[in-house]
């Protein structure tokens, strides 16, 4: 079964839609330098002290110092840290130490071949990959939540590759996710604003991404 990771949750009541129609993890965004869904660390500690426990609970991070990263992990508790910028391999290393439960995904933004590259070294530091629309290397970096997709033909290629489960995000919703599931084959499925209306998570969106999904 394909994994489903439903992300800018805003509150409990969010995060019970997605947990209902059959949410592997539901994702809990801090500050970032644009996208959507930023919640504040409070509202995510509440969210993630809330979820049940067969739920992950994924705190995304734009933070690339150590120390930051600790303390941030340390107050919202979540059961994974996605991490959407480029890390010092130190650090993984440091988050483990620190935190022998906790999961790293590493978000890999799919932007050209080189992409593969650092997907494949990432990959022996961490839990799982996340490839995912965006640019890193803007003025303002584009770290998530675009709304748009990528070339999937290369997110195959990373998949084929690496030895850690992946998770495909960018641009998914209930009418192009039989299409990425079948031509990528990932480990899970990441998105937001796919099932949002107004702003906010909309069920009948989500039950019918997941009755697409499975098709």
């Amino acid at each position: 079964m394909i994994k489903v990771k439903i992300c800018c949750i805003q509150s409990t009541a969010e995060a019970q839609i997605a947990i209902n129609n059959g949410a592997y993890a539901i994702g809990l965004v801090s500050k970032m330098p644009s996208g959507p869904g930023v919640i504040s660390d409070e509202k995510i500690r509440e969210i993630a002290n809330w979820a049940p426990n067969n739920i992950k609970t994924v705190l995304l991070t734009s933070l690339q110092n150590a120390d930051e990263l600790v303390m941030q992990i340390d107050y919202c508790n979540p059961n994974i840290v996605q991490l959407v910028d480029h890390q010092d391999t130190d650090t993984y290393e440091t988050l483990k130490m620190i935190f022998p439960g906790l999961e790293i995904m590493q978000v890999v933004h799919v932007v050209d071949e080189d992409s593969t590259l650092l997907a494949k070294d990432v990959s022996h530091y961490v839990n799982y990959l996340l490839l995912d629309s965006g640019n890193p290397n803007l003025g303002t970096k584009e770290l998530g939540g675009t709304g748009k997709t990528h070339n999937w033909e290369i997110s195959k290629e990373i998949i084929n590759q690496v030895c850690v489960p992946v998770f495909l995000a960018g641009g998914l919703n209930p009418d192009n996710v039989s299409e990425a599931i079948t031509k990528v084959k990932p480990f899970g499925v990441d998105l937001c604003s796919g099932l949002r209306l107004d702003e906010r998570l909309d069920e009948t969106k989500v039950k019918k991404f997941m009755e697409n999904m499975n098709k």
